[in-house]
């Protein structure tokens, strides 16, 4: 059975037909749809004052940092504009994937969850030295090291909330992929279901077309195209990517229009 993507954004480094195997992806499991969020429920987690709290809360955060913020300084500005850009449009990314996807498959994300860790999966980045988070050129080895740190910081940070266990689970996941070959490690049970997969991809997207410090915009075609790699490889299901691509014409169509 083939996958069409008629295309996309004229997308021509993208094969017509994706063939897919069903034993080389991973089975999603039953989850059941949530009523979709408000924004302002989550606003209190980046709060200056509730993120100290969340701190105090958990003695191994210390442990986490010690080698590279020692003081525990919090790198507040860093976060405020990731509400206002990375968080933001990854979370409306998310939206466009799930609304994309085929009915039988988008009646299992728990929309909840996966939105609710679409806004707050970078919160751990406030732990982070803004020299390695600007940094300008490549970041050495154990500057790369310091960084993939901070997806299990904001997990550490968010454990003692009131967000429940699947939320926790994509956050601290949210680099993860089909093939365990992302960050932070995981068992060889692992699995990286639909939920995961669709916040991985939109987090991808968002973080390849946004201006950094380091690197300018990328176009959508390219950014797709580099995605679409994870497909060949295994990493990412083709039903997700299709409906990102899908949610990427639509929105530029809207644009245009």
């Amino acid at each position: 059975m083939g996958l069409e993507i008629t295309k996309a954004l004229g997308l021509s480094a993208i094969q017509p037909n994706i063939y897919i195997n069903p034993n080389r992806y991973v089975t999603f499991g039953n989850d059941t749809a949530s009523d979709k969020f408000e924004s302002a429920s989550l606003e209190r987690y980046t709060s200056e004052a509730y993120i100290q709290k969340m701190i105090n809360s958990n003695p191994k955060i210390k442990k986490m940092v010690k080698g590279f913020n020692p003081d525990l300084k919090l790198n507040i500005k860093e976060l405020n504009e990731l509400k206002q850009n990375h968080m933001q449009n990854t979370r409306e990314i998310v939206k466009g994937i799930t609304d994309n996807l085929p009915f039988s498959l988008r009646n299992k994300v728990d929309i909840k969850s996966v939105e609710d860790a679409s806004y707050l999966h970078d919160i751990g980045k406030v732990l982070i030295p803004a020299e390695i988070l600007n940094k300008p050129d490549k970041l050495t080895a154990l500057e790369t090291e310091i960084m993939h740190k901070h997806s299990e910081l904001g997990y550490e940070l968010l454990k003692s909330t009131k967000l429940d266990e699947k939320t926790l689970h994509l956050i601290r996941n949210h680099h993860q992929n089909a093939k365990k070959t992302g960050y932070p490690w995981v068992s060889n049970d692992f699995n990286a279901d639909i939920n995961l997969q669709i916040l991985s991809a939109a987090d991808k997207y968002s973080a390849l077309t946004e201006k950094r410090t380091y690197k300018k915009e990328m176009p959508p075609k390219q950014a797709l195209t580099i995605i679409y790699q994870d497909v060949k490889d295994g990493k990412l299901h083709p039903f997700v990517f299709k409906a990102l691509v899908n949610y990427v014409n639509s929105n530029t169509l809207s644009k245009v229009s």
